[in-house]
């Protein structure tokens, strides 16, 4: 059966603001220092999946840019175009579709486009024996890290061994923790962290979706209804928009029995705000994390990221300074989940100009 690489890229990645705008979103920047997150990604996926079988969904307003910054990577008819964000059971369930529909069937990878692996050859042993047990038992595979520190940023999975196999049986998805339940959650040592990674075959996820989210799956069946039609587009411009709004790990995931988990430990990363940079860049000798045109002194275990304009950081600790095109970010690091506070203020007042 034939293996394909779905990669979610739509999303805003708000909590890299100002660097990450609606005209510009995270996973177009350049945050390793090597290339932009969703050529990365795509580059990765080429160990095991053909580069003409990689399928790209984002937002129809990004195409243009996704287009011109992935280079070629990616086959025109492969970008999958959302006319409207409606979380990850749509995204999911439209790429599943147009493989059943158009190819037949096959085997699902689906990644998000703003993740970083440090291992990749590890990563690409991981990936191909998720692909064969999908293949082989027709059930849901995901992929748990193994966990390095007490992250409360991270969701969980809780799974046990299966005798004689080399993977093992989810028990339960749990949100992300408070401090001491994330500490108890490694000494225990049967979770791991969700990596929003999975692999199926696309005829098995929609079969999951028919089941477990039917007026999700009856918005997917219209639209695949008019594949390869003269009313493709117009179908799921008018379609897609009434798709309910639903993450594929609540709608099914969390819902289904008998999923099955490979853990991983290659260095896997999801860069999800700014105090989590040393995921993808080394620090200097005095901790700090630098990018552009920027002088610091006297300046300890800060992350500083110039943009147009040198960025001069003297005499001070934890903190993250970043210029953006329109705005600039001052904040102390243990506090840089709250970036997205900052977008949701500014919608709230109106002010989407700096967005």
């Amino acid at each position: 059966m034939k293996t394909y690489g779905v990669i979610m890229a739509g999303g805003g990645g708000t909590r890299f603001w100002p660097l990450s705008t609606r005209e510009e979103p995270k996973q177009f920047l350049n945050l390793t220092g090597k290339d932009i997150l969703v050529n990365e990604t795509i580059d990765r996926q080429r160990a095991f999946i053909r580069p003409e079988d990689i399928f790209v969904v984002t937002n129809r307003t990004q195409v243009p840019l996704l287009l011109e910054r992935t280079g070629g990577r990616l086959r025109r008819d492969h970008v999958l175009a959302e006319p409207a964000a409606r979380n990850t059971s749509a995204c999911i369930g439209y790429a599943a579709m147009e493989i059943v529909r158009k190819y037949e069937d096959g085997v699902m990878c689906v990644f998000a486009a703003d993740h970083h692996i440090r291992d990749e050859e590890a990563y690409v042993r991981v990936m191909r024996q998720a692909v064969r047990i999908a293949e082989e038992t027709d059930a849901l595979v995901t992929v748990g890290i193994r966990p390095v520190f007490p992250s409360t940023g991270y969701g969980y999975i809780r799974s046990r061994a299966v005798a004689g196999r080399d993977y093992r049986e989810v028990e339960e998805f749990v949100e992300k923790p408070d401090a001491d339940t994330a500490k108890a959650y490694l000494d225990a040592g049967c979770y791991a962290w969700n990596s929003g990674m999975f692999v199926w075959k696309a005829s098995t996820i929609l079969r999951y979706f028919r089941e477990l989210l039917p007026d999700v799956y009856s918005c997917l069946e219209r639209i695949g209804g008019a594949m390869g039609t003269r009313e493709e587009a117009r179908v799921i411009r008018e379609t897609y928009p009434s798709i309910p709004k639903i993450s594929v790990d609540y709608g099914i995931l969390e819902r289904a029995r008998g999923v099955l988990m490979l853990e991983g430990d290659f260095g896997w990363s999801d860069v999800g705000s700014w105090d989590t940079l040393e995921a993808v860049r080394r620090p200097d000798g005095n901790g700090n994390i630098v990018s552009g045109d920027t002088l610091l002194l006297d300046a300890r275990d800060c992350v500083v990221y110039g943009g147009q304009k040198l960025v001069a950081v003297v005499g001070v600790q934890d903190l993250v300074v970043a210029e953006g095109k329109n705005a600039i970010l001052v904040l102390p690091r243990t506090e840089a989940q709250r970036v997205k506070q900052v977008v949701e203020l500014l919608e709230k007042e109106g002010k989407t100009g700096w967005l």
